[in-house]
């Protein structure tokens, strides 16, 4: 062979998380490769940005485009592309292969990178809580966890599945202990809805860009790490007890999307949420699903049961619901928390937000027509607030029940009563999970 040798041009598929570690943790520094571009879905405005030198490394002096993913044909046909990394989460079986197939119509490969190229090693213990689909309740299952090794007298730091949808550069490693480190970091609704539930309870979290040294921050302060995971993803950091959870009103979901399935396959413990909920059959279609595709896998059934703040503020009323945002939109569900605190407090009536949307909620209904009439946080930006603000304001509602876990009526001015509601963790076998966890710390017990 003559001629200098050639680094393969690529392409990452993302929506501003998994994209940015996968590139951190194998392309970053490899000579092999070069990066043309990461592809931007499921995130309103993350198109028309660049991922910064200072993150990109040496070998990307101007960093690299994030361009639209809509033009992935064209940008493997202008740039020559030879390999198309997928490197996001909870889409459909069939989704994905649609892209597969967009991707090898082009002439390029399709590649999916494993956990075994793309997990952290922590110097601490870590657990993962992970799940099969959005929505299953991985927060409050975090949370529950976190209480519980605090009550042991472990300290504790959260680690959350990255939301970095502001200055890429500043958010390379972040680090939030009170509300004031959240209004610093000017975070948006879907990163204050995981962050500040946590921070109430006294619990440390951690979130960023480069999870390298995220990782290497958390362990000096912390005994053990929880892996707050987002979507259906698997882990970043490779966990010593993995916790994935299930949803017995999605049955099915189990083997149907990308990657929770595999994310499923790999769990040491499945805890089957919503029992309180679901039908007994769908519920037993579920635990079926699970034996067979990872009969080693322990299982653990628990409730989500909804809490309202002022139940006597709803009963009787016309109420609008506003329910957490990544849930109700790509995860699928009609409705959540919200519609069902509402339900049981005997509202008058849910209004359909439908009837004062802006135009930009209007749009997030036409994308997502499974959607009940329930109103979807949306605060990716200043303006999609503004939206939110403007739908919730002009609807002729009594009485506002959020269910997104951040304080919405600290962000935007409402010009009507707001009630908040949460789904919380709850175990249905006496000591079910908390065994589990009893039994790990014995285990590691040298470690911890």
């Amino acid at each position: 062979m003559t001629g200098k040798h050639k680094p393969k041009r690529i392409v990452i598929m993302g929506a501003a998380g998994r994209d940015f570690h996968n590139f951190n943790m194998v392309y970053r520094d490899d000579p092999d490769t070069r990066v043309i571009a990461f592809t931007a879905n499921q995130i309103p405005d993350i198109a028309g940005r660049r991922y910064p030198p200072s993150l990109a490394g040496a070998n990307y002096p101007d960093g690299i485009p994030i361009v639209d993913e809509a033009t992935l044909g064209s940008v493997c046909r202008q740039q020559a592309i030879e390999q198309v990394v997928f490197a996001y989460s909870d889409l459909s079986h069939a989704e994905v292969m649609h892209r597969a197939c967009l991707t090898l119509a082009e002439g390029a490969d399709f590649l999916l990178l494993g956990p075994d190229r793309t997990m952290l090693k922590a110097c601490v213990p870590v657990i993962a809580i992970c799940a099969v689909r959005t929505g299953c309740g991985k927060s409050q299952t975090t949370r529950w966890l976190a209480k519980l090794l605090k009550q042991k007298g472990l300290q504790v730091a959260v680690i959350r599945h990255p939301m970095p949808y502001g200055d890429l550069e500043k958010q390379a490693l972040q680090r939030f202990a009170n509300r004031a480190d959240l209004d610093a970091a000017d975070c948006s609704v879907e990163e204050r809805e995981e962050y500040e539930p946590h921070l109430e309870a006294g619990t440390i979290v951690y979130a960023g860009v480069d999870y390298a040294k995220i990782v290497a921050q958390a362990e000096k302060e912390a005994d053990i790490i929880l892996w707050d995971g987002g979507n259906n993803d698997f882990s970043f950091i490779r966990p010593d007890l993995h916790i994935v959870l299930a949803d017995p009103l999605r049955p099915g979901n189990e083997t149907s999307h990308y990657p929770g399935e595999a994310v499923l396959r790999t769990a040491d413990v499945v805890v089957l949420a919503k029992v309180n909920s679901a039908a007994d059959a769908d519920i037993e279609t579920v635990t079926e699903n699970i034996h067979k595709i990872n009969p080693q896998a322990t299982i653990a059934r628990a409730a989500s049961p909804v809490k309202l703040e002022q139940s006597a503020a709803v009963r009787g009323k016309r109420v609008l619901v506003v329910e957490d945002g990544p849930t109700i939109t790509h995860g699928g569900m009609p409705y959540g928390a919200g519609y069902v605190a509402a339900t049981q407090a005997q509202a008058q009536e849910i209004v359909d937000p439908r009837s004062s949307a802006h135009d930009d909620i209007a749009a997030v209904y036409q994308q997502y027509p499974h959607i009940g009439c329930v109103l979807p946080a949306l605060g990716y930006h200043p303006a999609q607030l503004e939206a939110l603000r403007a739908t919730i304001n002009a609807s002729d509602a009594d009485v506002v029940v959020a269910a997104t876990p951040c304080d919405i009526g600290a962000l935007i001015d409402i010009n009507k009563p707001v009630v908040r509601a949460f789904y919380e963790f709850a175990e249905v076998e006496e000591s079910a999970l908390g065994n589990l966890i009893d039994s790990f710390l014995s285990s590691r017990k040298s470690g911890v």
